[in-house]
């Protein structure tokens, strides 16, 4: 049996943003337990000229959205980039879920051969749907929830392999 797009995108997605989301909540329960201010993690940055975990965490949710919504056609919704505590991550984390969900698999198996193209500052970006997915989306995804996690570890954060790679489909 061939492999669908759908189960190529949307299942790896939710179980890394669920993964993303608990290790959030080790971060807040960690930052309680030691005194600190969890906010102060969300300014945290592996070198200067990179993301703090705060941007990686919505990028890490714009990733799947926009994947899924030039897959399937249908508008992904707009987010402001506001959030600054933990609970409105997690928030932000769950509106991206529900989006997932929302989308059937019938809009995204057979856009193997949608074209896609992506539009940077310096130029273009062209796809075709698997492409897309796998040699951008993914990657890229997956970029920015390790950089999260990353982050989090080097804060101190008990965060283990396990916790990167979520609960078994």
């Amino acid at each position: 049996m061939a492999t669908e797009l759908y189960d190529l995108a949307v299942p790896v997605f939710t179980r890394s943003l669920k993964a993303l989301s608990a290790m959030l909540d080790k971060a807040a329960a960690n930052a309680a337990e030691t005194g600190d201010r969890p906010e102060a993690l969300l300014a945290r940055r592996l070198i200067d000229d990179m993301h703090p975990l705060v941007k990686q965490v919505q990028i890490a949710c714009d990733g799947p959205k926009l994947c899924v919504a030039r897959l399937s056609g249908v508008e992904a919704p707009v987010n402001e980039d506001t959030e600054t505590t933990i609970p409105e991550l997690k928030a932000r984390i769950d509106a991206t879920l529900a989006f997932l969900a929302s989308i059937p698999r019938g809009a995204i198996d057979g856009q193997e051969d949608r074209d896609v193209v992506l539009k940077f500052p310096g130029g273009e970006w062209p796809f075709k749907g698997q492409g897309y997915v796998t040699g951008f989306a993914l990657p890229n995804f997956f970029f920015h929830v390790t950089t999260a996690y990353g982050l989090l570890r080097g804060a101190g954060v008990p965060l283990g392999k396990r916790d990167y790679l979520g609960a078994a489909a």
